[in-house]
């Protein structure tokens, strides 16, 4: 299925060529960041780094080709059903949750932490799935749809951390990680818990996004070996003792290479 633009709804006051795709995209990505709740004009504008105008002038032309929705009671952008019915097509491309569900769920159960599967996009890592587990004390950080630049956050941390020094050099040197997230995520430190992450196969977050909220995370690799996608665990700093991460990392690298092998005999199509 194939959506065009209605050239006519177009504000010819905005950039052309590909400052104004690139400026589309980051306002779709920060709308997709909020769900569900939705995000007003001013903190669209914020996020995708955009003048207030600007971002107004793009969310309202989105809108009139249905790829964003308007909540004019609450003031309120959300997602559209054009996205919808296109990503319905695209997951047949590009969706793993089939294969890797039943590991998210048999983590959960086994912890009784809340498991998550993430997806490489770009330069951040999406959440997925959420799978709830039994502990009654639990982390809010990760939910469905919400984005975190890699290094950031266990499963970012630990697809970068397979990556080639290279990748992971250019990927620091344009991304101030700090700026955003504060001096825990220095390049220093990051490189030290991408070491840390290539000694044991999986990645800690010791509560750096919020304070006591710990995180681990194994990487999924495709069918060409590059890490793709991650499982990760999320819980209160009590459930990630030094002495229970090794039995938690155990566990999410079984299931991570559990769907890695799955993934080798049935690989989606990626382009």
């Amino acid at each position: 299925m194939f959506c065009v633009m209605n050239v006519h709804n177009v504000d010819m006051t905005l950039p052309s060529g590909t400052q104004v795709v690139s400026r589309v995209g980051a306002v779709l990505r920060a709308v997709s960041s909020s769900m569900p709740g939705g995000l007003g004009t001013s903190d669209v504008a914020r996020i995708a780094g955009l003048a207030r105008p600007t971002a107004h002038r793009l969310l309202a032309s989105l809108a009139g080709e249905g790829f964003i929705d308007h909540d004019h009671r609450a003031g309120r952008w959300h997602l559209g059903p054009e996205l919808y019915l296109m990503g319905s097509v695209a997951a047949e491309r590009y969706d793993i949750t089939s294969v890797a569900r039943d590991s998210v769920r048999a983590l959960a159960a086994e912890t009784g932490e809340s498991a998550f599967l993430s997806a490489l996009r770009g330069n951040e890592t999406v959440c997925l799935v959420r799978e709830e587990g039994s502990f009654p004390v639990r982390s809010f950080v990760l939910s469905e749809g919400v984005r975190f630049p890699l290094g950031v956050a266990s499963a970012g941390l630990v697809i970068l951390a397979f990556m080639s020094d290279s990748e992971i050099e250019r990927h620091l040197a344009k991304t101030n990680l700090p700026a955003r997230f504060g001096q825990h995520h220095a390049d220093e430190e990051v490189w030290q818990r991408i070491t840390s992450a290539r000694t044991t196969g999986y990645a800690v977050n010791p509560g750096l996004l919020v304070e006591g909220s710990w995180g681990m995370g194994a990487a999924i690799f495709d069918s060409s070996g590059q890490p793709a996608w991650a499982l990760s665990l999320t819980g209160i700093e009590l459930r990630f003792s030094p002495d229970r991460q090794p039995e938690l990392g155990k566990r999410l690298l079984e299931h991570a290479h559990r769907v890695s092998q799955r993934l080798v005999s049935q690989p989606p199509a990626r382009g």
